[in-house]
Order: structure tokens, then C-alpha cells, then sequence
């Protein structure tokens, strides 16, 4: 208690970045036209190119803050309880975890992975979030979805169809999506072939709808939070 992870000493930059940082201002400067992405490769070149006397410079700064930062994170360790450690050790485990997906999620992104399916909500909220009553979207979601729960099976089932005829395509998408992963060696990002039960009973589909209202009203209680 009183104690996280953001007080734990920072590392320091190595050696490379301890130059970019220093020189990052003055390149933008001086090529005030080029887009980040192309700055940064300039700046890496300049940096292939420095001496090795000059690297020298770097890396010793880096070696003294190192120093100072393995004292003074024993110092922050010292000072915790065997509780407020275990609790750092989970906040960090947890932190790590969200970088983790965060970098996994962008890596299928520019490999192009086909987006989820839709559910039938899902499809009749997009179709009706502008003309919904509600100043903010929280109010604008927590009028669909009464609405939704009020409407009858008759009226729900053309969004129904749209999410099944969504899963098709998915399914579909995916299909050619898993065989180029195959081709570009990323059997990793393949599905599980486990067989999977073909039918499914009406109490399933009516629980898995419930299931995905109860999500959204969660949602919506945390926001209105």
C-alpha cells in the first residue's frame, strides 16, 4: 500500500538511445520536411557511422547510470515489506502481460488478420449508434441496449442472419489468412484443429446472447463508473 511499480528506478537508456535522445532535436531541425519514421533511420545511420571513440562516450555515460541505478534499486527493494513486494511483483506481471498483447495484437494487424465476427448486437448497434437518443455514448449504448432486450425474436432475427452470414465470411477470410501465415512460416498463429460439435442447441444460442447483453451492461456500468 503507498508503494507502485512507477517508483521503481528507471533503467537507463543505452547507449544508442542515450544518442538519440541528444540528437533527435537538432536533426528534426535540420529536416524539418521528413516524416518520423524516415528521421529515426537517419538518426540510426548517423549512429552506424559515429566513430567507435565517440560510441565510447555513450556507453560510458551508460555504465555510470547503471551503477547509480542497480544502488538505488536496492535501495527501493530494501525498503519494502515481503507484502508490498508480492504486490509489486503482480502489478509488474500484470503490466508486462498488457505490453505483451498490446505488441501481439499490433503484429496481427499489419499481418492482416480478418476481424472477429459480429453478433447480431454488435451489427444492430453500428446500424443505429448515430439516430440513438443520448447526449454521449454511454447514453447512446445504454439506450440500444434496452432497446434490443425489448425487441421481439422476429425482430431481431434479420440482425441474427447478418451475424451468421458474418461468421461465414470470417471463416472464409481465415481460411486464406491460415494458409499464408503457413507460407511465411507462422504455423504459431494458426488455429487449434480440435473438432469442434457442428450443432448447436437453442438454449446454447439464447445463453451466449445473454451472455454478450450481460458484457455490454457491464461495460456500460464501469463507464458510467
Amino acid at each position: 500500500r503507498g508503494i507502485s511499480t512507477d517508483e521503481r528506478p528507471k533503467r537507463p537508456l543505452s547507449a544508442y538511445f542515450r544518442f538519440v535522445k541528444e540528437n533527435h532535436s537538432a536533426f528534426k531541425q535540420k529536416n524539418p520536411e521528413v516524416k518520423s519514421m524516415d528521421l529515426v533511420k537517419k538518426i540510426a545511420d548517423a549512429w552506424k557511422q559515429l566513430p567507435a571513440s565517440q560510441k565510447q562516450v555513450y556507453e560510458e555515460a551508460r555504465k555510470t547510470d547503471w551503477q547509480r541505478y542497480k544502488e538505488q534499486l536496492a535501495a527501493y527493494k530494501a525498503q519494502l515489506t515481503p507484502a508490498q513486494a508480492a504486490a509489486l511483483k503482480e502489478e509488474r506481471r500484470r503490466r508486462l502481460a498488457k505490453r505483451r498483447s498490446f505488441r501481439v495484437k499490433r503484429e496481427l494487424t499489419v499481418l492482416g488478420k480478418p476481424k472477429r465476427p459480429r453478433s447480431g448486437f454488435n451489427i444492430f448497434v453500428s446500424e443505429n449508434f448515430q439516430e440513438s437518443e443520448g447526449i454521449s455514448p454511454v447514453a447512446k449504448m445504454k439506450h440500444l441496449l434496452h432497446a434490443w432486450q425489448k425487441m421481439s425474436s422476429s425482430q431481431k432475427q434479420p440482425y441474427l442472419q447478418l451475424a451468421e452470414d458474418d461468421k461465414v465470411r470470417y471463416e472464409n477470410e481465415m481460411k486464406s489468412w491460415e494458409a499464408k501465415m503457413v507460407e511465411l512460416g507462422r504455423e504459431d498463429l494458426i488455429r487449434s484443429r480440435k473438432p469442434r460439435a457442428k450443432t448447436k442447441t437453442a438454449e446454447t444460442e439464447t445463453a451466449k446472447a445473454s451472455s454478450k447483453e450481460n458484457k455490454a451492461k457491464f461495460k456500460l456500468k464501469k463507464s458510467e463508473e
